[in-house]
């Protein structure tokens, strides 16, 4: 049986954390690049490059690639082979992860969690407590998948119960233009489909932790129905117009 230790477990989520606060992984600078190559509108092109460039000078630098650096969400895949050290639970764990990083003296990356929501809502100051979804699975390894979800997106997020003869790239075409240019485009749509409502909503997170691929589908085609669900969408949510930063 594997041993997992409560501090290796916490320093990885800190790490991660600072990691991806001032480096966008490779496949969305590589998607973002292509769409810039493929960029007609002036405004569009101007506004890709500058995120472009802010890219490279965040990583350089390492300093966050956006103010709003996020709620953090945790996938967590465990093993059922394994056990943990110590008697933290593994929110707890992930929280004193977040806490750290977001404290970290070299980076400090701002709070933007609060207590009582509906109430005082008073900063917690260190941005916890994180989302945590847990999973159990065969093995004897952890896996871990962190997002530092911006509030512009998160605050965009949708949710309908179709009939069963509604068009799902219908609804998808009404909303996204409702959505203005606060989850800060060009973005990714993730969009879960079936099950109960957090089911749907749960399955729409976790997409956006997929690689970036859909230059590749284009490439050789759609091979089944959400495939070809997901070009249609591409194509049709591209030609509304909205572009770059709205």
């Amino acid at each position: 049986m594997a041993l997992i230790k409560t501090q290796d477990f916490i320093e990885s989520v800190a790490d991660a954390l600072q990691y991806i606060s001032y480096y966008h992984p490779e496949d969305y600078i590589q998607a973002l690049a292509a769409a810039y190559e493929k960029e007609a509108s002036p405004a569009a092109k101007d506004a890709i490059a500058q995120i472009l460039t802010n890219s490279r000078m965040c990583a350089e630098g390492k300093r966050p690639l956006c103010q709003d650096t996020g709620i953090v969400v945790a996938f967590i895949k465990v093993g059922m082979q394994v056990r943990f050290e110590g008697d933290m639970t593994l929110e707890e764990m992930v929280n004193e992860g977040v806490r750290r990083a977001y404290l970290h003296p070299d980076n400090m990356l701002r709070a933007s969690i609060v207590n009582d929501p509906a109430g005082a809502r008073k900063n917690t100051r260190d941005n916890t407590p994180a989302i945590t979804h847990v999973e159990m699975v065969a093995g004897d390894t952890v896996d871990i998948q962190i997002a530092a979800k911006g509030g512009g997106s998160e605050n965009k997020s949708k949710l309908a119960m179709l009939n069963p003869n509604e068009s799902i790239v219908d609804w998808v075409l009404e909303v996204v233009p409702e959505m203005g240019a606060g989850w800060c485009p060009p973005g990714m749509l993730g969009i879960g489909i079936g099950g109960s409502a957090e089911k749907a909503m749960l399955l729409a997170k976790e997409s956006l932790m997929a690689p970036i691929d859909i230059q590749e589908l284009q490439a050789r085609g759609a091979q089944n129905r959400i495939e070809e669900l997901r070009l249609e969408l591409y194509e049709k949510v591209n030609q509304l117009g909205i572009g770059a930063q709205g």
